[in-house]
């Protein structure tokens, strides 16, 4: 076994999971992850923890969905048992095919996302951590070969993730003491209220509210959000390929929207339910171990001199306790190269230039 592969074991179960003896833990595995689900499973053993290990596959998910007539049970009790018992829910993506599920129905998938909502709740209430092994479907959709694929998600997944966390903690702060920020490049005048709101130091670990690995980036919930944003990074949507969508806000809500590709999965997104018209996220990428886009949200939205906004449901962590954020079946990222002719401002300040922050070399 290649050692990146047990030091990625390590690091998801002791910095990300923490992982300790007698935690119940599911481990759902992507059909390609079987090597890294090996070093896992001895990771969990050596900690003395309780292992289930299940299988997760686009395909199975496709083929379910397509026989199904679409009126489904909701919160079906043996899985959401399953979720609600777990300490820890380690989710091992490498699947075999990036788009195994496009050809599912749109209304079929949003019935089937609102018929899970507590199940997704309970889900969320472990110590949840998603990571993917480096396989040749990615490579692919990445246009990488196999090896240097493997090179580039290593370099994002193992860092020095104390050193990133305490960089990190800079922005985290300039969010928290913050009420306005705007957003301006090409394509994009937007502004957002977050005043209130508690902003999340994205370090890889769930000591910190943080559940990817890898992870690099700082993230809080918006509110009031007015104004336009063009969001120019290609990505994969619904296992469709998704080009230079336009959303445009007014009193919080978008109004209009357009894309050069996959308008239609747009559509599918906002029609999904109330809360899908309204932001959930603002995520700001600091991880500079990530250096190009590989058409994998995992990644491409926590790459340097990138900035992210998910339609959907905000995260618990970002809100005041007893407070309510925006709420959705869906949460789905789209991003924007703020690389050239950019600058975000929190309160009047301009934090980052051209995807430089202020403390860095080549801010101007």
């Amino acid at each position: 076994m290649d050692e990146r592969v047990r030091e990625h074991a390590e690091v998801l179960v002791d910095w990300s999971a923490r992982v300790e003896a007698g935690d119940d833990v599911v481990l759902a595995v992507g059909p390609d992850a079987h090597e890294l689900a090996v070093a896992v499973a001895e990771a969990l053993g050596e900690r003395g923890a309780n292992l289930l290990a299940t299988y997760s596959s686009g395909e199975v998910t496709r083929a379910y969905l397509r026989a199904h007539d679409g009126e489904f049970d909701e919160n079906p009790a043996h899985e959401l048992a399953l979720v609600e018992n777990a300490d820890v829910y380690l989710s091992l993506g490498g699947g075999r095919n990036t788009s195994a599920t496009a050809d599912v129905p749109g209304k079929t998938r949003q019935a089937y996302g609102s018929a899970r909502d507590e199940i997704r709740e309970a889900r969320m209430d472990t110590r949840w951590v998603s990571t993917v092994h480096p396989t040749r479907s990615l490579a692919q959709q990445a246009n990488m070969a196999y090896e240097e694929y493997q090179e580039f998600a290593y370099d994002a997944i193992l860092r020095d993730w104390e050193a990133l966390a305490e960089e990190m903690g800079r922005m985290k702060d300039i969010l928290d003491d913050g009420s306005d920020v705007r957003l301006v490049s090409s394509g994009t005048d937007l502004t957002m209220q977050i005043e209130g709101r508690t902003a999340v130091n994205s370090a890889a670990s769930v000591a910190y509210d943080s559940h990817n690995l890898p992870s690099g980036e700082v993230f809080t919930a918006p509110y009031a959000t007015e104004g336009e944003v063009t969001f120019d990074v290609p990505m994969t949507l619904h296992g469709e390929s998704v080009r230079n969508v336009r959303l445009e806000f007014d009193s919080g809500e978008v109004v209009d929207y357009d894309a050069e590709q996959g308008e239609d999965v747009i559509a599918e997104i906002l029609e999904t339910d109330a809360g899908a018209r309204r932001l959930g996220e603002l995520g700001i990428g600091m991880n500079r171990g990530i250096d190009r886009y590989t058409d994998n949200i995992l990644f491409d939205e926590k790459m340097g001199d990138t900035i992210h906004l998910a339609l959907g449901r905000a995260y618990d962590a970002n809100l005041p306790d007893g407070e309510s954020g925006n709420d959705s079946a869906v949460h789905v990222d789209m991003i924007t190269d703020v690389s050239e002719d950019s600058r975000l401002e929190v309160d009047g300040t301009v934090v980052q230039r051209n995807g430089r922050f202020r403390w860095e070399d080549g801010f101007e």
